[in-house]
C-alpha cells in the first residue's frame, strides 16, 4: 500500500509539473514568435551600423509606428528578388519632404522639410555618396528609406518609378533594437518550460517504478507448538 501510495503522489507531480512546462514552453514560444523577429545582416548597405553578418533583432510593430532615424527590417520581394527580409533606414515618413542635398558647412546633408539631417550614422560622413539629387513628397501611409552605406545601398532613391521609391508602411516587418533583455526573458522562459517538462518526465517514469515495484512478502508467524497430548 505504502509504494502504491508513493506512486500515485510522484503521477500526480509528474502531471502537474509536466503540464505547467509546457504551457510556460508553447506560451512564451507563441510571444517570441510574434513580439521579435531575427535575421542576418546580408549587405554592406547599413555598414558602420551593421556589418554583413551581423545577427540583427526587431521588436515587431506596425510600419506606422516608425519614425525618422529608425532602422527597420522589411520585405519587398518585387524590389529585392529572393526571400528574407532587408534592413535600412527610415528618413521620412508620410508628408514628409525629402530633399538631396544641401551644403551645410562645406558638407551635404539630406533636408526634410527643407531642414538639414544630422546624421552621424552615414558611411565617411557621406550623406550622398552617388551624385544623384531627389525631392520626394512622401505619401501618406508610405516610408522612404535609405541605407547607411550611401554610397552602396540600393534604397529608395533607385526606385522612383514606383511612388518616388517610397515603400508602403505594411511592408515593415519590424524596428531593430539593441535592448536583448525582452528577448532574453523570452529565452529564460522558454528553457524553463523544458527543464520543468523534462522534469515532469522523470517523475513519470519513477512514478511507473515505483507503482511497479511488489510490495515484500511477509512470511506468517509460525504458532508456538506444544508437547503432544496423549
Amino acid at each position: 500500500m505504502a509504494g502504491t501510495g508513493r506512486g500515485r503522489g510522484l503521477t500526480v507531480a509528474a502531471l502537474v509539473t509536466g503540464l505547467l512546462g509546457l504551457l510556460l514552453g508553447i506560451g512564451s514560444f507563441t510571444y517570441g514568435r510574434s513580439a521579435y523577429g531575427l535575421g542576418t545582416v546580408r549587405s554592406e548597405n547599413m555598414t558602420p551600423t551593421y556589418e554583413p553578418g551581423d545577427r540583427v533583432v526587431w521588436e515587431r510593430v506596425n510600419g506606422g509606428e516608425v519614425r525618422r532615424g529608425d532602422v527597420v527590417a522589411f520585405s519587398a520581394p518585387d524590389r529585392y528578388p529572393g526571400v528574407g527580409v532587408h534592413v535600412q533606414r527610415v528618413i521620412g515618413v508620410g508628408g514628409d519632404r525629402v530633399a538631396c542635398c544641401t551644403r551645410v558647412g562645406g558638407r551635404e546633408r539630406v533636408t526634410v522639410n527643407g531642414k538639414p539631417v544630422e546624421e552621424p550614422y552615414v558611411f565617411q560622413g557621406e550623406a550622398d555618396g552617388v551624385h544623384h539629387p531627389y525631392d520626394v513628397k512622401v505619401p501618406r501611409g508610405r516610408l522612404f528609406l535609405l541605407g547607411d552605406h550611401r554610397s552602396n545601398s540600393m534604397d529608395s532613391r533607385f526606385f522612383v518609378a514606383d511612388h518616388d521609391g517610397t515603400l508602403p508602411v505594411g511592408a515593415v516587418e519590424g524596428r531593430l533594437t539593441g535592448d536583448r533583455a525582452g528577448l532574453a526573458l523570452v529565452g529564460t522562459a522558454l528553457l524553463v518550460g523544458v527543464v520543468l517538462v523534462l522534469t515532469g518526465v522523470g517523475l513519470g517514469i519513477g512514478a511507473l517504478v515505483v507503482r511497479r515495484r511488489k510490495a515484500p512478502v511477509v512470511p506468517p508467524v509460525p504458532w508456538p507448538v506444544g508437547p503432544a497430548q496423549g
